[in-house]
């Protein structure tokens, strides 16, 4: 398929479902000239079998790791200058590795007071707002939020007109002239889903995945068993943007981390099922361990570290759309890297996708094991296990978990 074309297909990508996704930095990645790093890191990452990498915000930011917008056409950014970031593209075009840009369009800090004397107006740089393209409920003149605030910083009111064209028209820049193919976007419980359907058809990216992060369903003793209104949430949203996006699977996440540490019957549902939004719409899932929020330094969620072989069994052994993080690729050491690498080269030469078939054999405190497909068979935990029958041969092992073929 010819990527460079305009008229991209939309959701062509959704179904194949032969997508490996890596998320390309963490909290700390603004302190170290990260576009040149990358660029290095090309040739390993494109050999490895990622098809996508998500880097961070590429735009001026207010703050260094770029979650508070102020400049978008600005891409002088923390992570290196405008010259270093196209340099870093052209050398993934080279490779065949998509750019995924963070897109931050729930909340932007304005150059000047405006109303009420908050920083509401936007003078002086491109997409020179006033205070109509702030909602009304963080101190704009605008129209009430369509979803969450996020608190501190003026919110974009998407009902606007004026606000949607600028963004859309940001939007096909950001896709065909810096180069960037696929979108995700940051803090989407912060505005309507069918705002995000409205710019994916806008600017054509050719994958795009929606950070939906809301809270798990808890009891006085932890996790609940059941999460079917979590991860009905985060369908929702999927199918508020009209199918077009996918979405990162949370409800895997939490599920998955506290499984791990010896409760496996976690990973059936009711319905025998996996538990998160991959055993519901797994085309759509992207199914990760951690990021820059849950893990890196601001670890508000992390996975539990020494399982992160078990956890990585798990999603890249399974449907859905697996997406690497850093961290755990390239700071954690050769062996988990060279792991990881052996996981996805079983995961492409046996053909799992997105929407493999899953029968899970077993599911108990110390013990999960599945088939995927026709030709794959995993476990994970201490409990001993393995296929039976003559026609399975060991893949891959490592500790707490292993992987057979026919």
């Amino acid at each position: 398929m010819d990527y460079t074309s305009k008229q991209t297909d939309l959701g062509a990508v959704i179904r194949n479902g032969r997508e490996i996704l890596f998320q390309g930095f963490n909290w700390e990645s603004c302190k170290h000239d990260w576009w040149r790093n990358l660029e290095r890191k090309v040739p390993d990452i494109s050999k490895s079998g990622f098809t996508s990498v998500w880097l961070p915000p590429a735009t001026h930011s207010f703050a260094p790791e770029g979650y508070l917008p102020q400049n978008l056409y600005s891409l002088n950014s923390s992570y290196g200058s405008e010259h270093l970031l196209k340099a870093l593209l052209h050398k993934m075009k080279q490779h065949k590795v998509r750019a995924m840009a963070d897109i931050v369009i729930n909340h932007r800090v304005g150059t000047t007071q405006g109303h009420g004397g908050k920083y509401n107006r936007y003078d002086g740089i491109p997409l020179s707002w006033d205070e109509h393209a702030v909602t009304s409920c963080t101190g704009g003149l605008g129209n009430g939020s369509t979803g969450d605030n996020f608190h501190g910083v003026p919110n974009i009111d998407h009902t606007q007109h004026f606000v949607r064209k600028d963004i859309i028209a940001w939007l096909r820049w950001l896709r065909n002239t810096v180069g960037f193919q696929d979108f995700r976007f940051d803090f989407a419980r912060g505005y309507s889903a069918k705002y995000v359907k409205e710019y994916i058809e806008g600017a054509r990216p050719i994958f795009s995945v929606g950070e939906y992060w809301d809270s798990c369903n808890y009891n006085s003793h932890g996790l609940d068993y059941n999460q079917d209104s979590h991860r009905q949430r985060i369908i929702n949203w999927i199918d508020g943007t009209g199918q077009l996006s996918a979405a990162f699977d949370f409800t895997t996440k939490g599920i998955l981390q506290e499984a791990v540490k010896g409760q496996f019957w976690r990973l059936r549902d009711a319905q025998g099922k996996p538990p998160g939004v991959m055993g519901w719409w797994p085309s759509r899932a992207v199914t990760f361990l951690d990021n820059h929020d849950t893990g890196s330094t601001q670890a508000h969620w992390p996975f539990p570290s020494n399982h992160i072989m078990e956890g990585y069994a798990y999603i890249l052994m399974h449907p859905g759309i697996p997406s690497v993080f850093y961290d755990h690729f390239y700071d954690w050491g050769d062996s988990i890297h060279n792991q990881i690498v052996k996981l996805m080269d079983v995961r492409r030469q046996q053909d799992i996708h997105s929407r493999s078939s899953i029968k899970i054999l077993e599911a108990q405190s110390n013990l999960y094991s599945a088939i995927i497909g026709d030709k794959v068979c995993m476990k994970i935990g201490d409990g001993s296990w393995c296929p039976a029958g003559k026609e399975w041969t060991l893949a891959t092992s490592g500790h707490k978990y292993a992987v057979w073929h026919k």
